[in-house]
């Protein structure tokens, strides 16, 4: 059937996809049409370090929240750091600050991806728009990710400091139970790999205290939120750890599944008609069942907001592009730096398109009509550890792509993305995939 496919792509025997030059602001409109009423629309990027890809999902954003009343955004980063720049934005904290200065608070490698000058941009177009809102219906910023053990235990550790909350006696049992591994996720995860941690029946007891009786604070109307969301993250976070070391398949489902509940939250806290946008990567907003990953069992947040929201109430955006620049790593922790990225394979989605024009271009994909990229071929994904070297084979996910997404932002050529240069926090933990989406 994938040869039939495939010769019939070749031979232009399928419907080709609507499909728009991408010059400008107003040549989103027909994504935005097709976005429609849905109540989620999640914007991808085929690698962490892309200006392009952050200033197109920028545009897409802010029309979504003037036009659509859209509610908040969710991205790829760590809670603490991003609830920071939330209450930055809503006006809650920091106040005399500029974007770039709480944005320095993004100190976990690699800080390119949130402490950079298309996000402080972006930051400061969000704390303007909400400035003419009422409190109650302020945008926000949120953090999806799992990493963030230490500073969510800080986070709530303060959180409680002084409070007479039955959590507070919890939580400083937990920092003490954590305190012989020194801040050192490899340690805990060597001394409990595959078992049941030590330590995770203090956080699972204190995430049952927090949601029993969060504690809310007049200055900080989502205070209930934040605490509850910590908790989650600590207890994900210490069965992330101790698995770190084992599959990687085990790893990457309990972190896309945590996404996937973090996002729930958010919905919860903004009420049943809330409308929130997704910012991750491609291998985590493109449905993974269709592509190489459902083979080895993987699952992604596309796939399971397709199946727990329903496929007509959400929009997934993939991107890509065919040469460029991009600001990446060589390894995990190594200094970032501006990489070569060399044209996409033979074959490839990318080199299609580019061989068809060198325009930038916008597709929407009608599920309704068999289609041309109703095929199986690669499509590129560069994490935050690049090495062109590898681009023939380790740097493409095979993929159905009208199938994986519902639209697809083309760039014929990128940029890297413009770091504020913030120099990276102590060790952290790489996540396992070999090239770290």
């Amino acid at each position: 059937m994938k040869d039939y496919l495939n010769k019939q792509f070749l031979s232009g025997d399928l419907n080709k996809e609507e499909s728009y030059v991408l010059k400008d602001r107003k040549s989103l409109d027909p994504l935005i049409e097709r976005i429609g009423d849905t109540h989620c629309v999640l914007l991808g990027e085929a690698s962490h370090g892309t200006h392009e890809y952050y200033t197109w999902r920028s545009a897409i954003s802010k029309r979504l929240i003037e036009e659509k009343g859209f509610d908040f955004i969710a991205v790829e980063g760590d809670w603490p750091d991003c609830y920071r720049l939330n209450r930055y934005i809503k006006g809650y904290d920091f106040k005399d600050k500029k974007p770039e200065e709480v944005l320095k608070n993004f100190r976990r490698w690699p800080t390119w991806m949130w402490a950079n000058w298309e996000i402080a941009a972006l930051t400061t177009w969000l704390k303007d728009y909400n400035s003419g809102l009422l409190r109650d219906r302020r945008i926000g910023f949120y953090g999806l990710d799992v990493y963030s053990f230490w500073e969510s235990m800080d986070a709530i550790d303060n959180y409680l400091k002084g409070t007479a909350h039955s959590a507070a006696s919890i939580v400083k049992n937990a920092v003490k139970c954590f305190e012989p591994y020194g801040r050192d996720e490899y340690k805990y995860a060597k001394a409990y790999h595959g078992l049941e941690g030590a330590c995770r029946k203090e956080l699972v007891n204190l995430l049952v205290e927090i949601r029993k009786n969060a504690v809310h604070y007049d200055h900080d109307p989502e205070a209930g939120l934040n605490a509850e969301q910590n908790a989650h993250v600590l207890v994900n976070a210490e069965e992330y750890y101790r698995h770190m070391t084992g599959t990687h398949d085990y790893t990457w489902n309990l972190r896309d599944t945590h996404m996937m509940e973090t996002l729930h939250r958010l919905f919860k806290f903004y009420g049943p008609e809330a409308k929130g946008i997704v910012w991750e990567h491609n291998t985590h907003i493109g449905d993974a069942r269709y592509t190489d990953m459902h083979a080895r069992g993987l699952i992604n947040i596309g796939q399971l907001i397709r199946e727990e929201m329903g496929a007509d109430n959400v929009v997934l955006v993939g991107f890509g592009s065919y040469q460029g620049n991009v600001m990446a790593g060589e390894e995990w922790s190594a200094p970032m730096q501006v990489m070569d990225v060399p044209p996409a394979k033979k074959g490839s989605v990318e080199e299609i398109l580019h061989t068809e024009s060198a325009e930038n271009k916008l597709m929407i994909f009608d599920k309704t009509k068999k289609q041309r990229f109703d095929v199986i071929l690669p499509h590129r994904a560069i994490g935050v550890v690049y090495h062109s070297k590898h681009e023939n084979y380790g740097n493409y996910v095979s993929s159905v792509l009208s199938s994986r997404y519902d639209a697809f932002i083309y760039i014929d050529e990128t940029t890297a993305l413009h770091p504020l240069h913030f120099k990276p926090d102590g060790h952290q933990v790489p996540e396992s995939y070999p090239f770290a989406f």
